[in-house]
C-alpha cells in the first residue's frame, strides 16, 4: 500500500461547494482507501492504498462528483514528492511568515512557455518560482493573498494550461508530517 496527499480544488471557500470532512473520509474509505485522515476545511487528506497516483486521482474526482453533486479537481501527490517540494522551497530566507508562503499543486506540469511573459519585477514585492519538476509553483504573497497581483496573473487557469490548487507552507509541512513523510 502507498500512502498518498489528496488535495481538493476550490471547495468549502463559500457557500457554495461545501463539503463535510467527514463525508470526505467516509467517501474515500468507501473506495478501499485505509488509515484515511483530513486536515482543516479545504480539502486535504492523507490516505493509503495499492492504487496508482492516476487511478487514485481518476477515482477521487468520480466519487467526489458523484456524492457531492459538483465536479471537483483533485491534485495527488506522494509523501516523496511533498518532501521534495519542501526541501526545493526557493524563498527560506525572504518567506518568514508560513501563512504568506503558498505552493500551487498543478494537475499536471507546467508547459515551458507558460508564464514566460509573466514579468516578475511587475510582481515585487512578491515573488513566484516554477518547481523542479515543473508541477508546483512556489509562491510568496509579502502582503498576503487578499489582493495579490501574484494570485491574478500567475494562477488563472487558462493562463497555466492546467488546474491548480493552492496551499500555504504550514499546510503543506503539516501535511508532510500526517503522511510520514
Amino acid at each position: 500500500m502507498n500512502t498518498y496527499i489528496g488535495f481538493l480544488r476550490g471547495i468549502n471557500l463559500g457557500p457554495a461547494r461545501r463539503v463535510a470532512m467527514a463525508d470526505l473520509r467516509a467517501w474515500l474509505t468507501e473506495l478501499g482507501y485505509a488509515d484515511v485522515r483530513t486536515h482543516l476545511q479545504s480539502g486535504n487528506a492523507v490516505f493509503r492504498s495499492a492504487d496508482s497516483v492516476a487511478e487514485v486521482t481518476r477515482a477521487l474526482e468520480k466519487r467526489i462528483e458523484e456524492a457531492a453533486g459538483f465536479p471537483v479537481d483533485c491534485v495527488v501527490r506522494t509523501p516523496a514528492q511533498l518532501r521534495r517540494v519542501v526541501e526545493a522551497h526557493p524563498f527560506p530566507d525572504l518567506a518568514t511568515d508560513n501563512a504568506r508562503m503558498g505552493v500551487a499543486f498543478l494537475a499536471a506540469p507546467l508547459g515551458k512557455d507558460r508564464l514566460a511573459d509573466v514579468d516578475p519585477a511587475a510582481l515585487e514585492p512578491e515573488r513566484f518560482a516554477i518547481g523542479p519538476g515543473r508541477a508546483e509553483i512556489y509562491l510568496w504573497y509579502a502582503n498576503g493573498m487578499a489582493r495579490s497581483k501574484l494570485a491574478a496573473m500567475v494562477l488563472p487557469d487558462r493562463r497555466l494550461g492546467v488546474s491548480p490548487t493552492v496551499r500555504n507552507w504550514n499546510t503543506v509541512t503539516k501535511l508532510l508530517e500526517l503522511s510520514g513523510g
